[in-house]
């Protein structure tokens, strides 16, 4: 069996119960429940995130994923500095897929920023009640009352309560409503905004954490699965004479086709069932399969890129509109426009998509490397007509994701493969399928033109995006961008230009199209502030300079009055504008840190800078690149300014942004997925390689503005600025303009 200790809530918490535990959540479990003290109220309860046992365990449910980000530890840092517990004392236990804990989508960098004041609520809600006993055990005010560090405190007298000692009290006292909870501030603080060490540190570094790919469990059989190697492709027959010859190979089994839309579902093709994964791979080598293929079989990527470059030279369908663009472009003293390009990309995490499930009796456990796995039960249940509850979702630790791994279809291939051989059956996708059979980071082409006054600042903008969008994923007929991907810096200009419209073309897909780290912002900010770049260059101005008056003043950019449904991560404006003062703040901040000031360009060594708003979060990014003789391209050092609001780990956020140098660093230099005859060219990292050690920036200096605004996201925002700014310092450096991805393909001396 799996090594991680994975528990259903309603056994978590009926053990909890029988120990005398009390049980809170960040939807507060009703008086009734609490005082009745049964297993089965508590766990049908929404959001259960937290318990308190009477030995003094303080147990908090990780109800998102793992993919190093250490959401594990930090969510349970939030409950425990509310509720007062000694760290020492928190064990935290992941949770199933139920939609009882709220959204367990681990993708958006929205966990803190969802989850935030609920956590918060959880821990000081139970603090609240606790403190209650306590007073009511002594028979003073709680006013007197106070705890800290797992005990409650009576100063005058010099008493002390452990919580493991009032646990049965607490939960006989009234649950406090909301606006009666106390909250600590900022200064208060024991560990928000403190490195502390990670939940699963230890386990992960000594090889004892599970993974997808670790899980082990009894009469477990092992499949390999040629897929159509066109999408939607079919198979006519197949011949498994010599799959079957191989050592260890038990059965072929063939697996249905999809039904369009997509989605999640299986792609289809025939498996090798085996007693081990490299008897299921050596026998998938001998499978003979004659497949049907369709449309897709007459994708070619390089015709496909041309198709897009035309469409977003014309007009497309307008997103946003404000004043009168063509008539402030006939006024300009100068225009000036271009065109990028950005190819299809894999996710390619380190460790592919993996799934364990068995299928018993009409339901399905399954234990899987998931950042979704309520999506899990959705696309299972769907594929095998069953209910969704009688869908279990185990957890593992995820060996990288970037969005990939919250797209269950190899879960649903070992639902599917299960049920047909009556046996627990693992589904490891080798690294060749992981690159062939990707939900693709979409291609994009966007046009930019920009109508300038004599001082060479620009006064009309324009700007088109055309790209096979991901709610293809969801509708076949889909080819325009989905409002979510628009609101992705597209829609959300924060510049003060007077007049500028954005606009966006119909794109067919062909593969498909899935949310990768950083999502529509990569494209969408290569373009935008390449082409800023292009206009600081055309007015003869520093870079630096020039954005922050293209910019503007310290505002809130205000986009509703214009009528217009503006994404902005489904937070209200109110609570989250676009306020172009942090913007500036962060430009100045990476400008100061990495001495733009004093670093001049010369022949083949410059700085590069571009700045974004994505996630909700302020980053600028300056890199540093240094062009020799030969061409060849090095990056000393980045520097990345980011305003996140509150920060609840600081060495946490500092890792996702090194990282995210890494992963922006791979996408600029290096990444390219292309097609002929609706085929994937690539297969692994010797045609799709991602950035190495000596391609890697040799620096990577995050600066974190210390903040009390909300929080916001930090996993992805980090990846957008990264390209443009690499390239815009190419162009530093070397005079040549880098308008389309991978810069591997271009020739800089």
């Amino acid at each position: 069996m799996s090594r991680v200790e994975l528990v259903s809530r309603r056994g978590f918490l009926g053990n909890l119960f029988s120990a005398g535990a009390l049980v809170l959540g960040a939807k507060v479990l009703p008086i009734e429940a609490l005082a009745a003290g049964k297993a089965d109220q508590a766990a049908w309860h929404p959001s259960v995130y937290l318990g308190l046992e009477t030995d003094g365990t303080i147990i908090i449910v990780a109800h998102r994923s793992e993919m190093g980000t250490g959401i594990r530890s930090v969510l349970p840092m939030v409950v425990a500095d509310e509720l007062e517990a000694d760290w020492k004392r928190v064990k935290v236990e992941q949770a199933i897929g139920d939609a009882k804990y709220g959204s367990q989508n681990t993708d958006g960098s929205c966990s803190i920023r969802d989850f935030y004041e609920a956590m918060r609520e959880a821990g000081a809600t139970a603090r609240m009640m606790l403190e209650r006993a306590a007073a009511s055990e002594w028979g003073v005010p709680v006013s007197e009352c106070k705890a800290s560090n797992s005990e409650v405190i009576h100063a005058a007298s010099g008493r002390r309560l452990p919580y493991g000692a009032l646990v049965t009290k607490a939960a006989a006292q009234p649950v406090p409503k909301k606006e009666e909870l106390k909250f600590k501030s900022p200064s208060e603080f024991k560990y928000i905004g403190k490195n502390l060490p990670m939940i699963d540190q230890d386990d992960i570094c000594s090889g004892k954490g599970t993974f997808g790919i670790d899980v082990r469990v009894p009469g477990m059989v092992f499949a390999s699965i040629e897929r159509p190697p066109v999408l939607g492709g079919k198979v006519k027959s197949f011949n498994d004479q010599e799959a079957r010859k191989v050592k260890g190979v038990l059965q072929t089994v063939r697996l249905e086709e999809f039904k369009p839309p997509h989605g999640f579902q299986a792609l289809g093709g025939v498996a090798v069932i085996a007693e081990n994964t490299w008897a299921a791979m050596q026998g998938r080598k001998g499978l003979k399969v004659d497949w049907e293929l369709n449309g897709n079989a007459t994708f070619e990527s390089e015709s496909y890129k041309k198709s897009l470059l035309e469409a977003a030279r014309k007009p497309q369908k307008v997103v946003r509109n404000v004043g009168d663009v063509d008539a402030a472009m006939s006024r300009a003293a100068k225009t000036h426009e271009a065109e990028y390009y950005m190819p299809l990309l894999a996710h390619a995490p380190m460790e592919p998509p993996a799934a364990v499930a068995e299928y018993k009796d009409g339901k399905v456990t399954a234990w899987a490397a998931t950042q979704n796995p309520q999506a899990v039960q959705d696309a299972v249940s769907a594929a095998l007509g069953i209910d969704k509850k009688d869908v279990i979702c185990h957890v593992t630790l995820l060996g990288g994701g970037f969005g990939r791994k919250s797209k269950p279809d190899y879960v649903v291939e070992a639902a599917m493969l299960s049920r047909k051989v009556g046996r627990p059956v693992k589904v490891v996708w080798s690294r060749e399928d992981d690159i062939r059979f990707d939900y693709y980071h979409a291609v994009a082409a966007m046009y930019l033109k920009a109508g300038l006054d004599a001082k060479g600042r620009p006064n009309a903008w324009l700007q088109r995006s055309v790209f096979p969008t991901i709610g293809s994923t969801f509708s076949a007929d889909a080819q325009y961008g989905q409002e979510f991907e628009m609101g992705m810096g597209w829609v959300d200009l924060p510049y003060d230009i007077p007049n500028h419209r954005a606009e966006n073309g119909p794109a067919q897909n062909h593969v498909r199209i899935g949310w990768m780290r950083a999502v529509a912002n990569i494209y969408h900010a290569f373009a935008i502030h390449s082409f800023i770049d292009e206009l600081a260059a055309l007015a003869g101005r520093d870079r630096v300079d020039y954005l922050l008056d293209v910019i503007g003043e310290p505002r809130k950019v205000e986009i509703r009055p214009e009528g217009l449904n503006y994404w902005n991560n489904n937070q209200p404006q109110d609570k989250y504008p676009v306020d172009t003062g942090r913007l500036r703040r962060v430009i100045e901040l990476a400008a100061e840190k990495s001495g733009w000031a004093n670093k001049k360009p010369s022949k083949g060594r410059a700085l590069g800078i571009a700045a974004h708003r994505s996630f909700l979060t302020y980053v600028a990014a300056v890199a540093e690149v240094e062009v020799d003789s030969k061409g060849a391209l090095r990056i000393p050092r980045i520097d990345i300014a980011v305003d996140a609001g509150t920060i609840i780990h600081p060495d946490r956020v500092k890792a996702q942004f090194e990282g995210a140098a890494v992963f922006g660093t791979s996408i600029a230099l290096l990444g390219e997925i292309t097609a002929k005859d609706g085929r994937i060219q690539q297969s692994n990292f010797h045609n799709y390689p991602v950035a190495r050690i000596n391609q890697a920036p040799y620096e990577t200096h995050v600066h974190i503005v210390p903040s009390t605004e909300l929080p916001a996201g930090v996993g992805e925002p980090g990846v957008p600025p990264i390209a443009p700014a690499i390239c815009n310092a190419v162009f530093a450096a070397t005079g040549k303009r880098i308008r389309e991805l991978p810069l591997r393909k271009a020739k800089l001396v």
